[in-house]
């Protein structure tokens, strides 16, 4: 196998990685491999996902500009995403500041033997891979029920290794963010749903659902049937990362998987007239569609439907007896850059270093879809700090004055490279934040906030009632945004919440839209 063999549609490089021989024994020829050939095999996959992108992926980015039905939404988001691939190619900022839950799928041949514990092998990696990387740490260990403290690692992973045939080990390598994992879902069904026209009616309202939090556009996968609700969400999740393309494409009476790509066809065309588009309104909210049709039992039918976001991050690796192989991704993404920007020529300035009245008086003249470009000082502060400072709340403490002063930026930052102010630094979901609203506001606290996805009616109705705004920022952008927009940070409350701290932080030109004003207009109530 060379550098240019492909394997299931993607090509492979080799890699000098030792701990890799062959032995003979019972007749055959056996692969043994070393514990830290593992290691160095996963820590090199994930540094990989984390700066660059399948080809596909980025080609589909290019394609929205190049569609003239695309919104004028669709194109800046898509421009924003291919240019922070730029960034994050370069080494220093990952592709999205939640790094994510490092998940490796294993499919390993009875003629491959691992002199050791494989799972404790690919462990080390990851560790080595988040410590040795400016990445961020978001996994929480739970102490009691109640209390709990990041593990410094970003271990626990999920590894998951599986018995075949053959002389080959197979390795899916995925760093899942949070947002995007949030978006899984399993609905328990009955034999009436499937009829054409009941299944794309039930698909059109559970895709609305899904909104613009996990960072769309989105590959979505979805599976019908399946013999167990964990066998239905696993192949959900292999099949956004269309690990599960090779697969047949008709079903046939020993129960076998198959994709339909009818179906596919037909759900893609649903998403595009949704109007949600790709995070600003539009026809992009999905890249493509996969569709899977799994068996069932009699009396049961899971469906799953689950996303893979714009930071589309997974690798493959193949150690086989002619060596280890490692997937090609593309390491010159400024190859998709269009000759000329997509940017916010008609935005409208905002100097946030003015009192919060001034702030407020300005976007009150504005329509809900304007983009801003932000300038001054912002709030950093998330789920953590929310909750800490509405339970001081309740024992008579009054809000901190940052929460009134400055606009707040639901964000966790990566760690960042030296000489940088910040690592990887794109919006949170705001809806998660959305229960504390109506006090926080109510008090003159948090009255601008800037984050990323659909907020619920609770907040429409908060903003309405207390004269506050919401703004969305690009979701999958955090390298860009913290290479060109972040200019100072620095802890200031909270510290030992780590990358949940309340951080100041001074923007330079970060591109926003307002989506919810003091009228109680929100643009995504549009679509």
């Amino acid at each position: 196998m060379t550098r240019d063999t492909p394997i299931a549609g993607r090509f492979f490089r080799s890699l000098s990685i030792p701990g890799l021989r062959l032995e003979r024994a019972l007749g055959r020829e056996f692969s043994i491999l070393e514990p830290e050939l593992l290691t160095e095999l996963a820590e090199r996959a994930f540094t990989e996902v984390q700066h660059f992108f399948r080809a596909s992926h980025l080609a589909q980015l290019r394609a929205i500009l190049d569609d003239p039905e695309a919104s004028a939404g669709d194109r800046f988001v898509a421009m924003e995403l291919l240019k922070n691939a730029v960034v994050a190619s370069g080494g220093l900022f990952p592709s999205c500041q939640d790094t994510g839950t490092a998940t490796v799928y294993g499919w390993k041949g009875e003629a491959v033997l691992v002199a050791g514990d494989p799972v404790r092998a690919l462990e080390e990696g990851i560790v080595r891979c988040w410590a040795g990387r400016n990445l961020r740490s978001s996994h929480l260990a739970p102490l009691s029920m109640y209390e709990e403290k990041d593990t410094g690692t970003n271990l626990p992973a999920q590894i998951e290794l599986a018995a075949v045939p053959g002389d080959r080990l197979r390795l899916l390598f995925v760093a899942k963010g949070g947002g995007s994992a949030n978006k899984t879902f399993l609905f328990q069904e009955t034999k009436r749903l499937l009829d054409p026209d009941r299944l794309l009616a039930f698909l059109d309202e559970k895709i609305r659902t899904l909104g613009t939090a996990a960072c769309p556009p989105y590959h979505l996968a979805i599976v019908v049937g399946g013999l167990s609700a964990e066998q239905c969400l696993k192949t959900v999740k292999l099949a956004s990362t269309r690990a599960l393309d090779d697969l047949p494409t008709t079903g046939d009476a020993s129960g076998r998987a198959f994709r339909d790509l009818e179906t596919e066809r037909r759900v893609l065309e649903l998403t595009r007239r949704i109007g949600i588009g790709a995070q600003l309104l539009g026809k992009y909210l999905c890249h493509d569609v996969r569709v899977i049709r799994l068996a069932r039992h009699a009396g049961s039918l899971p469906v799953g439907l689950g996303v893979s976001c714009s930071a589309d991050r997974q690798i493959e690796a193949l150690v086989s007896p002619e060596g280890v192989f490692l997937e090609q991704l593309e390491h010159d993404p400024a190859r998709f850059l269009p000759d000329r920007a997509v940017d916010l020529s008609e935005a409208v300035v905002i100097d946030l270093d003015r009192p919060m009245a001034a702030i407020r008086a300005d976007l009150a003249r504005l329509p809900v879809g304007t983009p801003v470009l932000l300038s001054g000082t912002m709030i950093v502060a998330r789920d953590q700090v929310f909750a800490a400072v509405a339970k001081r709340r309740a024992a008579g403490e009054p809000l901190p004055a940052y929460l009134r002063d400055h606009p707040i930026y639901h964000a966790g930052p990566a760690r960042a490279p030296e000489g940088w102010p910040a690592g990887s630094f794109g919006p949170t979901t705001a809806a998660r934040m959305d229960p504390y609203m109506p006090e926080f506001q109510a008090e003159g606290a948090a009255l601008v906030t800037v984050a990323k996805g659909n907020r619920s009616p609770l907040v429409v109705d908060s903003c309405k009632r207390n004269g506050a705004f919401y703004l969305a920022g690009i979701g999958g952008a955090a390298a860009v945004t913290a290479r060109d927009r972040i200019r100072a940070v620095e802890v200031i409350d909270f510290p030992e919440f780590g990358m949940e701290a309340v951080h100041r932080i001074r923007v330079d030109g970060f591109p926003a839209f307002l989506v919810i004003d003091d009228k109680g207009n929100d643009l995504y109530a549009r679509s």
